[in-house]
């Protein structure tokens, strides 16, 4: 394969409802678009899933689309590719940036499995044809944040995720478990806590959760490790996760027993494969985690969480959580608490490219 032209779509949506984590609150969801065409005019999709600003990993929009444009690009433009599974050593001269460069790898795992006439799943190594999912529910006041999960239940997910912070979690939690006590509920603290909170975590520990997810700094997995020897619920790490190699530290150590992939925050499909068959050698399980994404890496974690050892719903909602209209066609739907595999070749849906047209704010092309 060799990619003639790229294109850079940087878009705003506005969301449904806003969005709210222990490190702030989202109303509209800044992204960038990756269209790559090839030399028999294919078109191959993927997404950027950095944030405006710095809050979840140091990368932003604005910095991804420095890097796409002056080192990323360039570099691929220059390369004959024969495998996505190459575009990470295309890569390595530049150091982390990983969601721009997962943007591009998408997008490239995209042709690839067009020009091999498989679905993207199948490109992967995946089979199964249908995937459970679950979904998350910002910060909130606790009832309403118990109604929204009442009626996310209603629409058929079967896991459900609730940011919390240290100010009210007990709270929080003990109104949703006396709400819901057989729920399939876990916690995510986005790096909210320190090891100076271990008695607020281990009280924690009465709510029989799935998992409590990034407790601490993404640095931190020697304190990972002394938290999960102190509570009985499974650390999960998420932020500290960004190579197949923080993986196996974590796994050494002891610093979790869950691990999140997204496809995003790891460097693309390649690393996130690898680390997934990493975890299945080592019986841990895997869930793929959401970036409040639109369809295109919607699509695309749905492929990836097709393989067998994402044992746990991921958080892949339907398109309707977040958009009043995606950008692609279908658009991913809901059926009984579980999302189909898309069997066409490539992503298996459609860019609408009228409504990326409508949201795009700045186009460039290379």
């Amino acid at each position: 394969m060799n990619v003639q032209q790229a294109m850079l779509y940087v878009t705003e949506m506005d969301l449904v409802v806003p969005f709210a984590a222990s490190y702030g609150v989202y109303r509209k969801r800044e992204s960038i678009v990756v269209e790559l065409r090839d030399e028999d005019g294919r078109s191959g999709w993927g997404e950027v899933v950095a944030f405006s600003e710095p809050w979840y990993t140091e990368e932003t929009v604005r910095t991804a689309l420095h890097m796409l444009q002056d080192f990323l690009i360039p570099v691929l433009l220059q390369a004959d590719i024969s495998h996505p599974a190459e575009v990470p050593g295309l890569f390595s001269h530049v150091k982390r940036n990983h969601m721009a460069k997962a943007g591009l790898e998408g997008a490239v795992w995209d042709l690839y499995a067009q020009w091999q006439e498989q679905s993207l799943a199948q490109s992967l190594g995946a089979a199964r044809r249908e995937i459970e999912v679950g979904v998350v529910i910002g910060l909130d006041e606790p009832m309403k944040m118990a109604a929204a999960i009442e009626r996310y239940a209603a629409d058929g997910y079967r896991r459900f995720k609730v940011k919390i912070k240290p100010e009210n979690d007990y709270a929080l939690l003990q109104t949703i478990r006396r709400a819901f006590p057989d729920l399939p509920l876990m916690a995510d603290a986005n790096s909210a806590y320190t090891l100076r909170d271990m008695k607020q975590l281990q009280r924690l520990d009465d709510f029989q959760l799935m998992m409590i997810e990034q407790p601490l700094a993404d640095n931190d997995f020697l304190d990972h490790a002394v938290l999960q020897q102190a509570i009985r619920t499974p650390v999960c790490l998420d932020e500290s996760i960004h190579t197949l190699e923080d993986a196996r530290i974590a796994l050494q150590l002891g610093s979790c027993r869950i691990i999140n992939i997204k496809a995003g925050r790891v460097g693309g499909l390649t690393e996130a494969v690898r680390i997934h068959d990493y975890c299945r050698e080592h019986g841990v399980p895997v869930w793929c985690g959401g970036m409040v994404e639109m369809g295109i890496s919607r699509v695309q974690n749905v492929a990836l969480a097709a393989l067998p050892n994402f044992s746990i719903p991921g958080d892949i909602s339907a398109s309707s959580r977040h958009w009043q209209r995606d950008i692609i066609v279908p658009e991913v739907t809901l059926q009984n608490g579980k999302v189909r595999v898309p069997a066409g070749a490539g992503l298996g849906h459609a860019v609408d490219r009228e409504q990326l047209k409508k949201i795009t704010k700045q186009f460039i092309s290379m």
